[in-house]
C-alpha cells in the first residue's frame, strides 16, 4: 500500500474503551496509528488486527505515560518510524481505584490519579510538541493536539475528587498549550466526554441507568466510544482549524443549563 501521503496519529490509552473508539474513527479517516497503552500486546491483538484490516498501519507502543523514561520510549518509536506526526490524542486516564469521599480519600490515590491523568499527558505533550516542531511540515499538512478531559472538569463529584481535579488540570493544560503552540500553527483542542459506556463506568452502570431514566441526560442514552471518536475525527480533519483552544462537550446534554 502506498503510504506516502497518509497522516499519522498517536493515541494514548487506545487499547480499548474511548481510546479504541478514537482509533477506529481515525483508521476510517485514513490515518496510520501509533497505539499506546500499558497492556501486553498479545492481549489486544484482535483490536490491533481490526485496525489493520481497516487499512491503517499500526505500531503498538507499550508504555506508562506517567513515567518519564517510558514517555521517552514513545518518542523513540515515533522517531524510528520516520513518519510525520499529524495528531496527538491525550486519552489515557484512570479513575480512583476506590470511590471515596473527599473527607477521607487518601494521598496515595490522589498522587496516582494525578500522575496518570495530568502529569503524564502534560509532559508527553511537551515532548510530542517539540517533535512536531522539529519535523519539516508543509503548510497544507494539518497538525493538532487533542486532550480528552471530562465533564468532571467542571462538574464536582465529591466521591472522586482527585479525578475531578486532574481533569480540571487537563482543561487548563489545553489553554496553555493552545497559547504556546499557536506560533507553530498547531491548534490544541479539548473534548469533554460525559457518561460514556466503558470498563471504567461499568461498576456504576446500574446507578446511572436509573439516573438516565429520571432525566439526568437530555439525550436519554449512554454515550459510546464512537461518539467521542467521531468528534476527534472531525478535529483531526481540520474542520475547526481556526478554533484553537476550544472545547467540545460529548455528553448528551448533561451539562447544558435548561429549565
Amino acid at each position: 500500500m502506498q503510504r506516502k501521503n497518509r497522516k499519522s496519529a498517536l493515541i494514548t490509552g487506545a487499547a480499548k474503551g474511548i481510546g479504541y473508539g478514537i482509533a477506529q474513527s481515525l483508521a476510517a479517516e485514513g490515518f496510520d496509528l501509533f497505539i499506546n497503552d500499558i497492556l501486553p500486546q498479545e492481549s489486544i491483538s484482535d483490536h490491533l488486527a481490526n485496525l489493520e484490516q481497516m487499512g491503517a498501519m499500526v505500531v503498538y507502543i507499550r508504555a506508562d505515560i506517567s513515567l518519564k523514561d517510558e514517555r521517552q520510549r514513545i518518542i523513540d518509536a515515533l522517531t524510528a518510524s520516520s513518519l510525520p506526526l499529524n495528531l496527538l490524542v491525550n486519552n489515557a486516564g484512570v479513575a480512583p481505584k476506590i470511590r471515596e469521599d473527599i473527607l477521607t480519600a487518601s494521598e496515595e490515590s490522589f498522587e496516582r490519579v494525578m500522575k496518570i491523568n495530568l502529569q503524564g499527558p502534560y509532559f508527553l505533550t511537551q515532548a510530542v510538541a517539540n517533535f512536531m516542531i522539529e519535523q519539516n511540515s508543509s503548510k497544507d499538512d494539518f497538525r493538532c493536539i487533542i486532550n480528552i478531559a471530562s465533564s468532571n472538569s467542571v462538574a464536582a463529584s465529591i466521591n472522586r475528587g482527585e479525578y475531578c481535579i486532574s481533569k480540571a488540570g487537563v482543561s487548563m493544560a489545553t489553554r496553555l498549550w493552545a497559547v504556546r503552540l499557536a506560533e507553530f500553527d498547531i491548534p490544541v483542542y479539548e473534548i469533554r466526554p460525559g457518561l460514556i459506556e466503558t470498563d471504567m463506568t461499568r461498576p456504576v452502570k446500574t446507578m446511572y441507568d436509573e439516573k438516565i431514566e429520571r432525566g439526568f441526560l437530555l439525550q436519554k442514552r449512554w454515550g459510546q466510544a464512537k461518539d467521542v471518536g467521531r468528534a476527534v475525527a472531525m478535529l483531526a480533519r481540520g474542520d475547526l482549524g481556526y478554533s484553537t483552544g476550544q472545547v467540545l462537550y460529548i455528553d448528551g446534554g448533561q451539562l447544558l443549563p435548561h429549565f
